[in-house]
């Protein structure tokens, strides 16, 4: 299957340099480029790609305001959006995650990580940036907001303790590898865990499950975070 890619970033040069290292690999191409944030939903409208790479600052509308206008469409749910930034602890980046993007990575990583991200959101799982996301959760992601806030740990009640034990330690970053041998689980019954979570909460994918674990209080920053 080729993953469908989507740019948007209001720099034509770095445009160009993502087509063409996307292109180069049989396994994905771009679809469309967009230069701001509401031709990058007009486009995604058009097009509905797999994956949109969102810078962050763009013009007229950004890339915040577009991954939640892309993120709240039903007919995008398959969309993914990941995050290109050079603000890897910037609260933006918190938003967007929080909006329903998919991970995030810095602008200064190599084309093989690029490529592996795309992959990884492609394939609905989570991609954020071990060099800040635990910075990032301690700053922003754990931090309540009414009233959007309020309604979480009645949704997290919902699940079971296996559900919740499985959900927190994912929460600390952990794979379905490492999640099955600390549970003495298989990775299918992991897997499974996470997939009836994210469907109990409403969740996108992996990284909101992340972001919920830490807002709703199941997950606390520990003192080294």
């Amino acid at each position: 299957m080729t993953i469908r890619v989507l740019l948007a970033d209001d720099q034509a040069l770095l445009r160009a340099t993502f087509r063409i290292l996307i292109d180069s690999v049989e396994d994905m191409t771009v679809v469309a480029e967009a230069a701001d944030g509401q031709e990058a939903l007009d486009l995604a409208d058009t097009h509905r790609p797999d994956v949109i790479l969102m810078d962050l600052r763009m013009p007229h509308v950004d890339g915040v305001a577009a991954t939640a206008a892309i993120c709240a469409r039903p007919e995008l749910a398959e969309s993914r959006v990941l995050i290109l930034t050079t603000f890897e602890n910037d609260l933006n980046v918190a938003k967007a995650l929080r909006a329903g993007a998919s991970g995030f990575l810095g602008k200064g990583v190599s084309p093989e990580v690029l490529l592996s991200g795309i992959r990884t959101v492609a394939a609905g799982d989570a991609l954020l940036s071990p060099a800040a996301t635990r910075s990032l959760i301690t700053r922003f992601l754990a931090t309540p907001e009414a009233p959007e806030y309020g309604d979480l740990p009645a949704a997290v009640r919902t699940l079971t303790e296996r559900e919740r034990e499985v959900m927190a330690l994912a929460a600390y970053g952990k794979s379905n590898a490492e999640i099955a041998a600390e549970l003495v689980l298989s990775p299918l019954t992991v897997r499974s865990h996470i997939q009836r979570a994210m469907t109990k909460l409403d969740a996108r994918d992996r990284a909101q499950l992340v972001v919920i674990a830490y807002r709703s209080g199941l997950v606390k920053p520990g003192p080294d975070s």
